[in-house]
């Protein structure tokens, strides 16, 4: 077993039930939806963390050369993968009767900001490996770059339309970096 083999076991696992946890609140929501105005806030906020989440696992099997089974490196991977995990518990609502445009309100910063540390941490391991000159090409700085402070501004923004707007960006970067070579 090599190195990365062995600590995918750890991150894969971790970013796998984020993905559930978020999917799980998505079906739970999904059922109740004749009872409960579910609304574009949360799903968007869904579909950027799982998103996100994907992306972080192509760029964890992208990078796996550098990947080593390390405390440090276990231990990082462990804090990033399990603050992708809370993130995405934080989506939707533990009831799916509650109310999900509030609990949208109360935690879309928490969740945003979850996001952005581990963007941070991704960022700061790929430019330590392929160093800060090859991260500045335009389609990075818009792609990727973009990303933060988008984030930022979806954080501390206190209009609605403002936060929507930036999340609906940030998910349009997922497509764009499909057909931007």
């Amino acid at each position: 077993m090599e190195e990365f083999d062995y600590a995918v076991t750890l991150f894969g696992l971790l970013l796998g039930l984020a993905l559930t946890e978020a999917l799980a609140g998505l079906a739970r929501a999904l059922k109740s939806r004749h009872h409960v105005r579910i609304g574009w806030s949360t799903a968007m906020l869904g579909i950027l963390v799982a998103c996100d989440v994907v992306t972080f696992w192509v760029y964890g099997w992208q990078m796996r050369q550098f990947v080593s089974a390390r405390w440090p490196v276990m231990f990082a991977g462990f804090v990033v993968t399990g603050i992708y995990f809370v993130a995405a518990s934080l989506i939707f609502p533990a009831s799916p009767q509650d109310d999900h445009e509030a609990h949208f309100a109360a935690n879309y910063r928490l969740v945003l900001a979850g996001v952005l540390i581990c963007n941070i941490a991704l960022y700061a391991w790929v430019v330590s490996i392929v160093g800060a000159d090859r991260m500045f090409t335009a389609r990075n700085i818009v792609i990727s770059w973009s990303l933060l402070p988008a984030t930022l501004i979806a954080i501390f923004a206190r209009e609605r339309g403002v936060v929507l707007g930036c999340i609906g960006w940030m998910i349009a970067l997922y497509p764009l970096s499909l057909v931007w070579p």
